[in-house]
């Protein structure tokens, strides 16, 4: 054995919560007994993402004597949750510039037929700048006119948002038809504050696109709720119905709730 990165459990702080679990698609992490246990030095990579999920401190990355991480042995054991799976760990590895681990994994889905296509992130897209993904920082003790944004971040359209954003992560999310913005006054502070924001025309888009990255976002994240605001008119109703079906297929316990506004600007 030799000397490397590896995570370290303080059982006394852990509070057996499972924050950290969906971070670690490696599969290095269980809740046996209450607890977060690292169950294979095999599957730890050592680059610590479980460690910003936990609450209570419990985890770190220390040094110490342990089995060398073995990128064939994770794949193994990745490719049996399917490809959003597969997705989250290459590009965890790829975020952090493990050109080594990366290469090993792509080798392995290449001799399994398995083909997995990945997102830039914000600090390498090479793509429009508009779409670069974004955390603001909301200042409610600076207001612009009578009233204070509540935007957390960009893009905030659908098509454009990355489902691994980190804004996202252990969020409650807003899922907004882009018209009720404009009908409700109020939108900022009653509808949007302390949310990350997803925007969408259910009539004039591709709803199986948007239904299939809202499925992305809340399998890569852990998402608190999500809260649907649609306007009164019968094409809105696409959205929620998306919504609905991409949490029933993905995490059917996620709390989802409507919020209809008329075009009067009230909330029905």
């Amino acid at each position: 054995m030799a000397v490397r990165k590896i995570i370290e459990i303080d059982e006394d702080l852990c509070n057996g919560c499972g924050n950290c679990i969906p971070s670690c698609p490696e599969g290095a992490l269980q809740i046996i007994d209450g607890k977060a246990r690292l169950v294979s030095d095999l599957f730890c990579d050592g680059l610590g993402a479980c460690v910003g999920e936990c609450p209570t401190g419990a985890m770190e990355v220390v040094e110490r004597e342990a089995q060398p991480y073995d990128e064939r042995k994770v794949m193994e054991q990745i490719v049996k949750h399917g490809k959003n799976t597969i997705k989250a760990h290459l590009q965890h590895l790829k975020d952090h510039n493990e050109t080594q681990y990366l290469n090993q994994a792509k080798e392995f889905l290449n001799e399994k037929g398995i083909e997995v296509e990945l997102e830039e992130r914000s600090h390498m897209h090479m793509g429009c700048p508009g779409s670069r993904t974004l955390e603001l920082k909301v200042d409610n003790d600076s207001k612009k006119g009578d009233v204070t944004t509540q935007l957390r971040q960009w893009p905030v359209q659908l098509h454009l948002v990355n489902p691994a954003a980190p804004y996202f992560n252990n969020a409650d999310i807003l899922v907004c038809a882009d018209c009720v913005p404009f009908a409700y006054g109020a939108f900022h502070q009653e509808l949007l504050k302390g949310k990350a924001l997803a925007v969408g025309c259910p009539k004039l888009d591709d709803l199986e696109a948007y239904k299939q990255k809202i499925k992305d976002i809340i399998q890569m994240n852990n998402p608190k709720s999500v809260t649907v605001a649609i306007m009164e008119v019968p094409c809105c109703s696409g959205m929620y119905h998306a919504v609905r079906e991409a949490v029933e297929e993905t995490n059917p316990d996620l709390k989802v709730y409507k919020r209809v506004i008329s075009i009067g600007g009230e909330i029905i």
